[in-house]
């Protein structure tokens, strides 16, 4: 049965497309059966993936306003073992279109329950925002990720995130969980950065992921070319960091035993 983790923070540029992209890319490669869902009407993760988001027809919003089978739509990207369900800009009316509909909050679930049990993990990109397209999300899931950006203000708006996970866990999904909390963007030259990691591993404990994302050029540039920075550059820095995220999280969800010794240190 899938582990489903939703990847949200309603802050923008904290870097949760690029999460999702690589983690899931980083999963695939390390033989787990992964399948994006792209929940963001900005359609990021598709195209970040390879995909010409211009050509997509039909995608998750047609699953959730049109009951289409998901099962259908499923497209297959250049990772072997890494599906995706694209989005597209309509998208962007189904936070308007759910409001009228019975259930509106569970729709996604209804969703992924008709996905082939075929998957190790469902990853899910969502938007930068709490409407209901997140609230969705995080409904559906077993997990969240926040990404918090190592830089001013980086806490700024987690308590209102936080104060969402905990509504939902009362009223929809009660058995949600923090993943964890990845720290992205991350530069040891900046003290600020330090800082920021310093408080952030402060008060949110042993929550927060032993792996932290460096600022890479690789991991900035891969996307303009629709590939994960594990085939545009394996070696990067940005590309070993969501490897032993993904290894991480694998250990941490029972899939592998990974020693510390055996992580790739950058």
């Amino acid at each position: 049965m899938a582990k489903i983790i939703s990847i949200a923070n309603q802050k923008g540029g904290v870097g949760k497309t690029t999460t999702t992209i690589n983690l899931a890319a980083s999963l695939a490669t390390l033989e787990n059966k992964v399948l994006i869902i792209d929940n963001d009407p900005q359609a990021n993760a598709s195209s970040g993936i390879g995909l010409d988001i211009k050509k997509i027809k039909t995608g998750i919003y047609e699953c959730l306003i049109d009951d289409v089978n998901p099962g259908n739509i499923i497209l297959n990207t250049e990772i072997e073992n890494l599906d995706i369900i694209p989005s597209h800009i309509d998208l962007v009316g189904a936070e308007i279109e759910l409001l009228n509909m019975p259930n509106r909050d569970k729709m996604l679930r209804k969703v992924i329950d008709k996905i082939p049990n075929e998957y190790d993990f469902i990853l899910i990109d969502c938007s930068p925002s709490l409407g209901l397209l997140t609230v969705n999300a995080l409904s559906a899931s077993d997990s969240v990720i926040i990404p918090v950006q190592c830089e001013y203000f980086a806490l700024e708006g987690l308590g209102k995130l936080l104060n969402t996970i905990k509504i939902i866990q009362t009223r929809l999904n009660k058995d949600l969980a923090i993943e964890g909390f990845l720290l992205t963007m991350y530069d040891s030259r900046l003290r600020l950065a330090n800082q920021v990691v310093d408080e952030v591993k402060l008060h949110f404990q042993q929550m927060v992921f032993e792996t932290i994302i460096q600022r890479n050029v690789k991991l900035s540039e891969a996307p303009s070319f629709g590939k994960p920075a594990i085939l545009y550059d394996a070696s990067s820095r940005g590309s070993v960091n969501f490897l032993n995220l993904a290894r991480e999280i694998m250990q941490k969800n029972n899939k592998t035993k990974i020693k510390n010794s055996e992580k790739v240190i950058v």
